[in-house]
């Protein structure tokens, strides 16, 4: 299993989001932790379904539907660190973005009490270090996008050590790639999150 998980939302292979994840993901790596793997997953290349609200706990299952995002689950349980990321559109992550979002509400299935009141239990349990990378123009608001992946974050038990916002000039896929600053921020909040995974697994 990788150690670290990279979830583009970008239907655009190599393009901003993905070289701002890379970067992160370099950081982690570089920081006394170069035994650390990573695994891309282009969200944009699975076909499943949106979440079908089916009212009842899968389990011992993950999910009912056995799609193309099913083994991503087994992923996201047993990295070390998410890193996300997502183009912005009409103010929020993109489609792809959201669909897995959605598809994640099986982490905590419904349960009951013993007061027989309906509460949520966690499938995952162990916090992870992540980060956040969103992507739009340079008039963009940004925040609308970032209360939806940080409540993705908060459903999967995922810590937040921070956020890449890039907004762009050029309509060019990867144009990040000329904008050293904003790559090497992007690095140093990977040797940030490298630092901070010893404190996370002593949790």
């Amino acid at each position: 299993m990788p150690s670290i998980l990279i979830l583009s939302g970008s239907p655009i292979k190599s393009g901003s989001t993905e070289l701002l994840l890379r970067e992160i993901a370099r950081g982690i790596q570089e920081t006394g932790a170069r035994s650390m793997s990573s695994e891309l997953v282009r969200l944009n290349d699975y076909m499943y379904l949106p979440c079908q609200s089916c009212g009842k706990s899968p389990e011992p299952d993950f999910c009912f539907f056995h799609d193309e995002i099913y083994p991503v689950y087994n992923l996201l349980l047993e990295c070390e660190a998410v890193l996300f990321g997502s183009p912005v559109y009409f103010d929020s992550i993109s489609a792809q973005a959201k669909l897995f979002i959605d598809r994640c509400n099986c982490l905590r299935p419904i349960a009951v009490n013993e007061d027989t009141e309906y509460d949520f239990k966690k499938i995952i349990t162990q916090k992870r270090a992540g980060a956040m990378v969103l992507v739009a123009g340079e008039r963009q608001d940004f925040e609308p996008a970032r209360k939806v992946m940080a409540g993705f974050f908060k459903w999967a038990e995922i810590e937040n050590c921070g956020l890449i916002k890039y907004g762009g000039t050029s309509f060019e896929a990867g144009a990040v790639g000329g904008d050293s600053e904003k790559l090497r921020e992007a690095y140093d909040l990977g040797c940030r999150i490298g630092s901070h995974l010893d404190h996370i697994r002593q949790d």
